[in-house]
């Protein structure tokens, strides 16, 4: 049975055919048209292969937004290999482990970040070509040096769609990062989708901004705009300037970005967005995290009905869930409106509510939040033992619970390690989280459950509120009295200054618990009230 497929990489070639001279990148100092990155990108594929990189080597890539880590991706589709990329703030073990699990050949890095290549050679055996994207050291080649090399154009190797061509790494909340392997014919479907249920009618005259990390969803969102000859414009600096973020919008005349909504309430509650011309804004896209319904509401106020959200793991590569601008109501009792979903199936999945056993649950019965379709991976690379956890009864199991209405719109509760125990009620804190920012001063909180002697787990909210404002823990009891059952408020409020977060903006809970653990001695001595 024939299973070879188009190489992904030729994506890039049509788009440089069709679209030669249009911009394809677009940064404060110059503007790349799809020809020349082509011809980058061809020029450091044939330098490559003849250092003797081949079909299946992994390629690690350690980098900051910049060009070449956008067309590090396209050398490694064209190549046949298998792109790596990493999330540049992490530690240099944790890239040393990346290089190890991946079998990576190659790495590619950014300045500044030399003692990570020491770190993953240290620990890779494999690792034998380095290429700098800043000044190489000696034995390293030099990544601008490749891309101006002459060339013809780069046939990209044959594929099977079952071929690898990209180790999305979990963010390994849970232990070690797994390698989620996305596939040539799974992302061409993940692509299409995309256009299909996310950005309909996007074009060569769409332009995206780019505000997260092209390492990981972000980079995924520029696949799909570099499929329709769509530029993607970077910012200046490293960390996220909402004015120069309005500034861009405005000045590129800006249709679509991606982020997540952490972001999404950091941009809309800055001064600029008033400043500053967006309409032509017509997909704000976030994912990785449900929006908390205080801070969509605001963003609905300020920017109209852009709005897209998405509901998808690396794993599944975004492809479960959407919820289009239309069905984002600003008015909770609006005709249609079903405030916390976060939409139905994306086109060609299905999704099941499973419960311990892989019986399929009725609707607003609460279980694991299981999918299936061509968007889903190929399976974790090397983890027999994952796999066989993810893959049970015939369904993707994502690991977070929730529930479908009678119409089909899914609503997550959380992930089940985040659920927990109180005096023999379940208590999801997504729902007390909910609750608990509708409160005028508290602009962001994390609910855990933390060891009870008594309860067995109670409930602890990591409180920040917004500036100028206060709030003790009996007002914001007071404020839950009947919007929640009174097990499921917290037990203790803690308040801090900020939330730990990931690169990608997403609160990460267990850096909230290990500051938790750390001053759980305090909290419990009456740093914090009781109920």
């Amino acid at each position: 049975m024939l299973k070879n497929v188009m190489n992904l990489g030729n994506l890039l070639t049509q788009v440089a055919q069709r679209h030669a001279d249009e911009p394809g990148f677009i940064t404060r100092e110059a503007n790349w048209s799809w020809s020349a990155i082509n011809r980058r990108v061809d020029a450091v594929c044939a330098a490559l292969r003849a250092q003797g990189v081949r079909k299946g080597d992994r390629i690690l890539v350690h980098s900051r937004n910049n060009l070449p880590l956008f067309e590090s991706a396209w050398v490694a589709f064209k190549l046949g290999a298998v792109w790596v990329p990493t999330n540049y703030r992490i530690a240099p073990p944790e890239a040393a482990y990346l290089g190890q699990a991946s079998g990576a050949r190659v790495m590619l890095y950014d300045h500044g970040f030399e003692h990570y290549v020491d770190a993953v050679r240290a620990a890779s055996p494999a690792l034998e070509c380095v290429i700098a994207l800043g000044k190489p050291r000696s034995g390293e080649l030099a990544y601008e040096a490749l891309a101006a090399q002459p060339s013809g154009r780069f046939e990209a190797a044959e594929v099977e769609r079952d071929d690898p061509l990209w180790f999305f790494y979990t963010s390994g909340t849970t232990g070690q990062p797994k390698a989620g392997t996305l596939t040539h014919g799974q992302m061409a479907f993940v692509i299409t989708n995309h256009l299909a249920d996310l950005m309909p009618g996007l074009d060569v005259h769409s332009r995206s901004l780019v505000v997260a990390p092209l390492s990981h969803g972000a980079g995924i969102h520029a696949l799909v705009n570099t499929a329709r000859g769509a530029a993607s414009i970077l910012p200046a600096g490293e960390k996220l300037d909402p004015e120069e973020v309005w500034q861009l919008v405005e000045q590129h005349r800006v249709d679509n970005l991606f982020t997540v909504p952490t972001i999404v309430k950091m941009l809309t509650e800055h001064e600029a967005v008033d400043r500053y011309d967006h309409r032509s804004l017509k997909y704000v896209i976030y994912a990785g995290a449900p929006m908390y319904r205080a801070d969509q509401k605001h963003a609905l106020h300020k920017l109209g009905r852009v709005l897209v959200q998405y509901y998808g793991l690396g794993e599944v590569t975004g492809n479960i869930t959407v919820l289009p601008p239309h069905l984002h109501e600003l008015d909770d009792d609006a005709p249609g409106s079903r405030p916390g979903t976060c939409g139905y199936a994306r086109t060609g999945i299905e999704i099941a509510i499973l419960d311990d056993a892989g019986k399929r649950l009725e609707p607003f019965e609460t279980g694991e939040i299981c999918v299936r379709g061509p968007a889903v991976m190929s399976g974790y690379d090397n983890n027999p033992e994952a796999n066989a956890k993810a893959f049970k009864h015939g369904w993707f199991h994502t690991g977070d619970l929730g529930h479908l209405d009678r119409e089909g719109f899914l609503y997550i509760t959380g992930r089940s390690s985040d659920m927990y125990i109180s005096g023999g009620s379940n208590v999801y804190p997504r729902e007390v989280e909910e609750a608990l920012l509708l409160h005028g001063a508290v602009h962001e909180v994390a609910v855990l459950g933390m060891p009870d002697p008594k309860w067995g787990e109670q409930g602890v909210a990591v409180v920040v509120l917004r500036e100028g404002r206060e709030a003790t823990p009996d007002a914001l009891l007071a404020h839950l009295d009947g919007r929640l059952a009174r097990y499921k408020c917290p037990r203790h409020f803690v308040f801090w200054d900020a939330l730990p977060k990931s690169a990608y903006g997403k609160i990460t809970k267990k850096d909230v618990r290990a500051r938790l653990l750390q001053e759980w001695d305090a909290v419990c001595a009456g740093a914090a009230e009781k109920v």
